[in-house]
């Protein structure tokens, strides 16, 4: 099986593993925590968020450009890149620390109105221990976007797996003793850490990749600064988006709406999680076709082509949780957190149209066009913040949710999809075609899937998981007979048969090994 597919299939296995952690562990630990104090973590996850931009498009430009000079073939200056790299993300972990120890010491200012003496003390506590991770995981971020530039899905996705199965197996036994979101962090920065090391062992040891630290080539230092500028302007957007809003509410109105907030941008990043997920395996690909002139045509097709798995993938996840997501949040989290579920509706809606044509966010990156991109969604995230802060004062998340909307209606779906039709040459409304055929059965499903909601109106956990089994079944059928076509109906099969035939592997070998 190719490195793509396998990477593939284990991104959905560690999709999997997400889901289960989210539904196993995410109602304990709120639970062990409160609500106020795991309004807390997530806000404080919210000021991480802003820690992380600070590679500045900087690992995307890794996987770019040791892409390009793997398709050149080019190992000296590979070498150089590297050692370029490196350097620019320690100098970065030492910016982390500066600017984590300058917001120590506004923290009283900032949410003193909001939130308490204790949560302000806890909040400086964790905010040092972040800039202990970033300061140390900003260099060690190098090894594993150089593993996904050598296409080396595998191991990483297994690294990742491992990182999410670790840290609630730690965390649970830590909660239960009495510890709380400090104990919390403090495991979150250890797992991290150990995962990275491990990627820069296998990077030296597997891939032989070497650093060159020589006169740094400004040459190529300018054109990588001139590639990831706009990438990083597209990390604020991501930023201003997913997390910011956690961080106006934890300002305007504490800890509370926060955790309301955070259990809808959970849903809300396992649902982006399902389409990045498969998407960013395609970019070294795409660089390399781009690097070989594919022509319009060519991308219009792959995007298509992968355009459409993504969307039966997120149209099933969305219309399952447009008819069952209320009384699964209540009965997971509670009916305090009930109002989580209109803040998803709002936001997943039209959000699902980027999702699915994410492939053509690579196709920018890969012809260094990614620049109009940045710039247009940056100036509406900015109309995000303006809007979101009178609409989170009056109407708490509704309101955050409701200007999140708004700017990706404008920004990701009308003008995005106007750029990718006249600038990139891609047939948007060929591509439209293709996927409003496919969503004519999942409207069909969401009727049915209405019909047993309204026949079957107890929603205890038994029952629940009775109509989404029913659910389920019915759309597969139903997308397997008259949305699929050949080739997804062929690599859905493909992946089966690879399961199965890894499944009778390990059978057989635990028969010698018991032999």
């Amino acid at each position: 099986m190719s490195q793509m597919r396998a990477g593939a299939i284990l991104s959905y296995l560690s999709l999997i593993v997400s889901i289960l952690i989210a539904l196993l562990y995410t109602p304990v630990m709120i639970r062990l925590l409160g609500q106020s104090e795991y309004g807390l973590y997530a806000l404080i996850g919210s000021i991480a968020a802003y820690f992380n931009i600070m590679d500045m498009g900087l690992n995307n430009a890794i996987v770019r450009f040791t892409a390009r000079n793997r398709a050149i073939g080019n190992e000296e200056e590979e070498s150089k890149l590297n050692g370029l790299f490196l350097i620019l993300f320690s100098i970065l972990g030492l910016l982390a620390v500066i600017i984590g120890l300058l917001f120590i010491t506004k923290i009283d200012n900032i949410f003193g109105s909001s939130l308490n003496d204790s949560e302000l003390e806890k909040a400086k506590i964790m905010v040092i221990i972040l800039m202990i991770n970033f300061a140390l995981s900003f260099p060690l971020t190098v090894f594993g976007s150089i593993m996904q530039a050598y296409e080396k899905f595998v191991v990483i996705k297994l690294v990742s797996i491992t990182r999410s199965l670790l840290i609630p197996v730690i965390t649970l036994p830590i909660l239960f003793i009495g510890y709380g979101s400090i104990a919390m962090v403090v495991i979150t920065t250890v797992v991290n850490i150990l995962c990275l090391l491990f990627n820069a062992l296998y990077s030296i040891k597997k891939l032989k990749v070497n650093f060159c630290f020589e006169k740094i080539d400004y040459k190529l230092l300018k054109e990588i600064i001139g590639y990831s500028f706009f990438v990083f302007l597209g990390v604020i957007v991501d930023q201003i988006y997913w997390n910011t809003d956690q961080f106006i509410l934890g300002v305007v109105a504490g800890t509370v709406p926060v955790a309301v907030y955070a259990i809808a941008m959970l849903f809300i990043k396992l649902y982006i999680q399902f389409s990045t997920s498969l998407s960013g395996l395609f970019l070294p690909k795409v660089s390399m076709m781009v690097a070989n002139k594919a022509t319009a045509k060519e991308l219009t097709n792959i995007m298509i082509k992968y355009g459409r798995i993504q969307f039966v993938i997120m149209a099933f996840i969305l219309s399952g949780f447009v008819l069952f997501g209320e009384p699964f949040i209540n009965l997971w989290a509670g009916t305090h957190y009930n109002k989580a579920y209109y803040i998803v509706m709002i936001v997943m809606v039209p959000l699902s149209i980027p999702l699915i044509q994410n492939i053509g966010i690579s196709i920018l990156y890969a012809k260094n066009l990614q620049g109009f991109r940045s710039v247009v969604l940056i100036l509406i995230a900015f109309f995000n913040v303006i809007i979101t802060i009178p609409l989170a004062k009056y109407y708490g998340g509704i309101g955050a949710a409701i200007a999140t909307a708004v700017s990706l209606v404008v920004g990701n779906i009308i003008v995005m999809n106007i750029y990718y039709n006249r600038k990139i040459g891609i047939n948007i409304p060929l591509f439209w075609k293709n996927i409003l055929l496919v969503s004519v059965p999942v409207i069909i499903v969401l009727f049915i899937g209405g019909s047993i909601n309204y026949f079957i109106t107890e929603n205890s956990i038994l029952f629940l998981s009775f109509k989404i089994l029913i659910f389920s079944v019915i759309y597969f059928v139903i997308m397997w007979y008259f949305a699929l076509n050949d080739y997804e109906k062929s690599l859905l099969v493909s992946i089966i048969k690879s399961f199965k035939s890894k499944i009778a592997l390990l059978m057989n070998k635990n028969k010698e090994e018991k032999l």
